[in-house]
């Protein structure tokens, strides 16, 4: 799994590429949101389309910043969200925890208005 960020008009995107499936590279993805949230950067868009698989960890990750960056007055946004991993989404019941949209201009302006 590999993790690139980028700023855009003080919204950080966080392109994730390859598998989450527990381990180091569930870990990393877990430093870099944790780290932004500490440096004031609480609007993050989670870029999925590069995202091959994952599994409970990944869940597990997001879950835990999104309720982190809502107890720091933050939002988390994902886009671009590939269809096995919404499916992940609607099999554990846990869509309604997420906002998703289909691109990552979607996830800005919805960040720019929160």
């Amino acid at each position: 799994m590999q993790v690139q960020s980028n700023e855009i008009d003080g919204i950080i995107v966080l392109q994730v590429s390859g598998k989450i499936m527990g381990g180091p590279e569930a870990g990393q993805i877990n430093d870099k949101i944790h780290e932004l949230i500490e440096a004031g950067k609480t609007k993050l868009v989670i870029d999925m389309s590069a995202l091959e698989l994952m599994n409970s960890s990944g869940l597990g990750i997001f879950i835990g910043a999104v309720n982190t960056l809502k107890s720091n007055n933050g939002r988390l946004v994902m886009a671009n969200v590939p269809e096995r991993i919404q499916q992940l989404f609607k099999m554990t019941r846990l869509i309604s925890i997420f906002t998703i949209t289909e691109s990552v201009e979607q996830a800005i302006d919805i960040l720019k208005t929160a």
